[in-house]
C-alpha cells in the first residue's frame, strides 16, 4: 500500500487500526467525512486484540440489549461483505452448555428476542454432534459462527481508503491535545487537526487518554489461544461456548490458523492465570498451567480433536469491571473501548457508533458511558 500524506486536518482523526478503529473509519467515511486512520504498528500486527482468522460471531447472550446488538452487527458484517467483495463470514451456528444460569439465561433472551433456537438434553446433543461432550442442558442457534479478522481489517481499511480515507501505519501517536473544541493529534511524522478523534486503542487506551478524559478502569491482560488437530475432518462442529462448574472455555473453526485440518481454536475465558501487563511489556509466553488446562479440557469434554495443541498465541484483553463496553463522548474526544473479551463480534456495529458519537449522537445504552462505568 502506498504512503499515505498526513493531512493537516480532517473531520475525524482514528487512532487504532484494529477492528474496532478500523470499522470507525469504515464507518465515518460511508457518511462522507474525511477520516485519518492512525496505527502505531503495521496494518494487521499481531501485537494487541484483533490478529488471527478466527473470532466467534453469535447471537448468544443472555442480556437482551446485547442479544439486540448481536442482530445488528450481523446486518452490517454483511454489508462490509458487499461492500469489500469478501468473504468474511462462515456461519456453522452456535452452541452453549454448562451450568443453568447459563443456558437458561441465554435461551429467555434469545425467545424474547424471537431468536430462533434450540433446548436440546446433552446426550441429544452428543448424538448429533459426535467428538463433543456437554454438560446440562444444550442451547443451539443457527445465527452463529466465525468472523476472519483478519481479513475483516483488511476489508475495513480497503474500503474507507476507496472513500478517501488516508491511512497511516507506523505512525504513533505521542499526544492529543484539545483546543477550542477540536483536537490536535501529533505523531512522529506531523499533527493533524480533528473535530473529533476517536480513541481505538485497546490495551493502549489508558496511556492515549490520561488527564484528557476520566476513564474508569482497564484492566489489560494476556490470555492464550491454542489449536488442537480434528481427529475426524468429517463432521462441521459449531462454535461452542462452556460456562460449567469448573470450565469457562469457548472453542471454534481454527479458520487459515486451523490450517488445511480446520484444526479448532480453544481458549479460556479470561484465565486465571492471565498476566496483569502493561501493552508494551507483553511477554508472549504462553502459561504453561494454561496449556495444561486446556490439553485436560479436551480429553474430558472434546475427545473428537487429539489432546495435542499444534499452534498456540498469546493476545491482550482489556477489560472492565462490568464486562461492559466503555463508548462515550467527552468534548471532541470519543472513548471506543468494546473490551473485555467479547466485543469483535460487534465490530461494524462499533464502528456504527463511533461515527454516531463524532456525530454529535449518544450511547447506545446508559451503561456504555463514562459516568457509568465511574459509578461501579
Amino acid at each position: 500500500m502506498a504512503v499515505d500524506e498526513l493531512p493537516a486536518e480532517v473531520d475525524i482523526a482514528v487512532v487504532g487500526a484494529g477492528l474496532m478503529g478500523s470499522a470507525a473509519a469504515w464507518a465515518a467515511t460511508r457518511r462522507g467525512h474525511s477520516v485519518a486512520l492512525l496505527e502505531q504498528f503495521s496494518l494487521g500486527h499481531d501485537h494487541g486484540s484483533s490478529h488471527g482468522s478466527a473470532r466467534i460471531v453469535r447471537r448468544a447472550y443472555a442480556d437482551p440489549l446485547y442479544v439486540r446488538m448481536t442482530g445488528r452487527a450481523f446486518a452490517l458484517w454483511r454489508e462490509l461483505e458487499r461492500d469489500s467483495g469478501q468473504p468474511l463470514l462462515r456461519i456453522t451456528g452456535g452452541l452453549d452448555h454448562g451450568e443453568p444460569w447459563h443456558t437458561d439465561g441465554i435461551a429467555a433472551a434469545l425467545a424474547e428476542a424471537g431468536v430462533p433456537h434450540e433446548l436440546l438434553a446433552a446426550e441429544e446433543a452428543q448424538r448429533r454432534w459426535p467428538g463433543m461432550r456437554f454438560e446440562g442442558r444444550v442451547v443451539f442457534h443457527p445465527e452463529a459462527g466465525t468472523v476472519d479478522a483478519a481479513r475483516a481489517m483488511d476489508a475495513f481499511v480497503a474500503c474507507a481508503r476507496r472513500r478517501g480515507a488516508s491511512v497511516h501505519p507506523e505512525s504513533p501517536v505521542q499526544r492529543v491535545s484539545i483546543a477550542g473544541g477540536r483536537a490536535r493529534v501529533e505523531t512522529g511524522g506531523g499533527a493533524v487537526t480533528a473535530h473529533r478523534v476517536v480513541a481505538a486503542c485497546g490495551a493502549w487506551t489508558a496511556d492515549l487518554l490520561a488527564g484528557l478524559v476520566p476513564l474508569p478502569e482497564l484492566t489489560v491482560t494476556q490470555q492464550q489461544v491454542f489449536h488442537f488437530p480434528r481427529r475426524d475432518f468429517g463432521a462441521d462442529w459449531p462454535t461452542a461456548v462452556h460456562e460449567g462448574a469448573a470450565a469457562h472455555t469457548y472453542n471454534l473453526p481454527g479458520g487459515r490458523d486451523g490450517g488445511p485440518g480446520d484444526g479448532r481454536k480453544l481458549a479460556e475465558y479470561l484465565a486465571p492465570d492471565g498476566e496483569p501487563t502493561a501493552p508494551g511489556d507483553r511477554s508472549g509466553v504462553v502459561s504453561p498451567a494454561a496449556r495444561d488446562r486446556v490439553t485436560d479440557y479436551v480429553r474430558e469434554w472434546l475427545p473428537g480433536l487429539a489432546p495435542t495443541p499444534f499452534n498456540e498465541a498469546t493476545c491482550l484483553y482489556t477489560s472492565t469491571s462490568g464486562a461492559d463496553f466503555v463508548l462515550d463522548r467527552t468534548g471532541p474526544v470519543v472513548v471506543c473501548s468494546p473490551c473485555s473479551g467479547h466485543g469483535a463480534k460487534f465490530a461494524p456495529l462499533i464502528g456504527e457508533v463511533a461515527a454516531d458519537l463524532a456525530d454529535g449522537g449518544q450511547p447506545p445504552d446508559p451503561r456504555f458511558t463514562l459516568a457509568a462505568h465511574s459509578s461501579t
